[in-house]
């Protein structure tokens, strides 16, 4: 009798170790998606660092690209993309980055991004000459319409040899006519400099701006868009809170006289001296772009001063490049969008870019 308690008591403490041992299996196999993190993602389709479009990504993940991280405080979504390998549409960049199935007309637009991240790592390689070198875009307002042109990038850039980086603004005119060869961007610093600050030499650098973001430092941005005028926010802890507001329905830059002095010593030398349609964006269909676009590249810089880097791309190889930090990664904790009522379908974009 007592050998037939023992037995069961026994069967029973196997069994019930045996579930809390599943049970904590179960656990620790159970997969944090970005759609756990940020539930908007309805509202997106993901282009991944391969070129790939991976559609919406709810309960999705690619480790080279796009999945969860925590940093022992919370869970983050990851952005991760190559200096080199396929790009998506007729960019030169590759990127992960989320782009808004929606698209809104600025003139009767009422619609909103936010985000919360942290830059992680910016290119290790490139030509400090060049602007775009050691840089990513965590932001957009791309237009689907016309010459596809960017009324909105938000920019991250560190030089490699610098503690701090720059996060500043650019706006590129919608080009008047056929030719959009003469289109050119607008910097504007946030904190530290603009786009137009570069090294004398091809591994020199400028002096590190004092009040600029390290990497793995929080910031957060807010982009509306409210019957033609675009009106940005930007705050990180420590930091001055800079806003700003530009017209997107009425150009600034309609005639050569308009043409700034940035884009004088930056762009005109190199054939970009275009000017812009008077009435900008009006009539364009334009959409939010939210992850890392990376602006580092391995082309060389006699294609373009400005935007062809000659960063090491080891042919393409993603784990090489990687491995010796030839890569743009982005982490983003929160972020929300508000898609007004007149917003229509975006499928446009993807059929012509994808």
């Amino acid at each position: 009798m007592n050998k037939k308690i023992v037995t069961s008591v026994s069967t029973l403490l196997i069994l019930g170790v045996f579930l809390i041992l599943n049970s904590c299996t179960n656990t620790a196999k159970k997969t944090i998606y970005a759609s756990d993190i940020i539930p908007f993602f309805d509202h997106w389709k993901l282009i991944l660092g391969d070129g790939s479009n991976a559609g919406v990504a709810n309960n999705f993940e690619n480790k080279d690209f796009f999945y969860t991280a925590n940093d022992g405080n919370s869970d983050w979504i990851v952005f991760k993309t190559p200096n080199g390998g396929d790009t998506h549409g007729t960019s030169n960049n590759t990127r992960t980055e989320l782009a808004q199935t929606k698209k809104w007309y600025p003139k009767t637009a009422n619609d909103k991004l936010t985000a919360t991240l942290k830059v992680m790592n910016v290119s290790t390689t490139g030509d400090a000459r060049v602007a775009a070198s050691y840089s990513v875009v965590v932001g957009q307002i791309h237009s689907a319409d016309g010459h596809e042109n960017e009324p909105l990038k938000i920019f991250y850039k560190k030089f490699p040899s610098h503690t701090k980086g720059s996060v500043f603004w650019h706006y590129e005119i919608n080009t008047e006519g056929d030719d959009n060869s003469g289109r050119w961007d607008y910097s504007t610093a946030v904190w530290g400099n603009n786009f137009s600050v570069v090294g004398k030499e091809e591994n020199t650098y400028p002096e590190e701006p004092k009040d600029g973001i390290a990497l793995g430092e929080e910031f957060s941005y807010e982009i509306e868009v409210k019957d033609g005028i675009m009106n940005l926010k930007f705050m990180s802890k420590g930091h001055e809170t800079k806003s700003f507001t530009k017209n997107l329905i009425e150009s600034e830059y309609a005639t050569t006289t308009d043409i700034p002095q940035q884009t004088q010593e930056l762009f005109v030398p190199i054939g970009q001296d275009g000017v812009e349609r008077k009435v900008a964006y009006t009539g364009e269909g334009c959409f939010f772009k939210l992850g890392a676009y990376n602006q580092t590249n391995g082309k060389s810089p006699t294609v373009n001063k400005n935007w062809c880097s000659g960063a090491e791309t080891h042919g393409g190889d993603i784990k090489k490049q990687y491995e010796d930090g030839n890569y743009a990664e982005v982490w983003f904790q929160k972020a929300s969008i508000t898609v007004s009522e007149t917003s229509v379908s975006n499928q446009g974009y993807f059929t012509k870019n994808d």
